[in-house]
């Protein structure tokens, strides 16, 4: 499998236009800028997914849809709780390994900690690994089996500008 992590984009602060809980912000036009050139590059580096898993949190959500809407993939998008800030990275790794047919590829959606925690967890066994994961950066990560220890190798990690480079 093929696992895919994207860090959703740039979003608006706590207070802007009112918005009171971190669950209700938003990208901003900025965070969808940089994600248009971001999913021209996945694009550019034809890659595929059969699933799209994404926190349920506005910014996010906003997010996968803005990848799902770019490869034709609404419909094999949906939201996982356990992606949203302060989910459990191994419940998230039970569910995924319960898949069936196993997918080829999955792109995930979520934030930070999280995303790093989970490529933690499966590439070094454990959550202490440290990562900067880059708002609209992306990370590929390869599994035989996956189970919730050690069992991923990661291929890369890219930032968005790293990404703009690729169009």
């Amino acid at each position: 499998m093929n696992l895919h992590l994207l860090r959703h984009g740039i979003a608006a602060d706590l207070g802007t236009d009112g918005i009171k809980r971190d669950s209700e912000r938003p990208l901003t036009s900025e965070g969808r800028e940089k994600l248009y050139r971001v999913t021209a590059a996945m694009q550019a580096m034809e890659l595929a997914f059969d699933l799209i898993l994404s926190s349920p949190l506005l910014r996010a959500r906003q997010t996968a849809e803005i990848v799902a809407d770019a490869f034709k993939a609404r419909k094999q998008m949906s939201l996982e709780d356990e992606l949203a800030c302060g989910g459990n990275v191994r419940e998230l790794v039970q569910r995924l390994a319960r898949l069936r047919p196993v997918p080829a590829s999955v792109l995930l959606v979520g934030h930070e900690p999280g995303l790093s925690e989970l490529v933690s967890l499966l590439c070094a066994g454990d959550l202490r690994l440290a990562m900067d994961f880059k708002k609209g950066g992306l990370c590929r990560l390869e599994i035989g089996t996956l189970r919730p220890s050690r069992c991923a190798t990661l291929v890369w990690l890219l930032t968005p500008k790293q990404m703009a480079l690729m169009r």
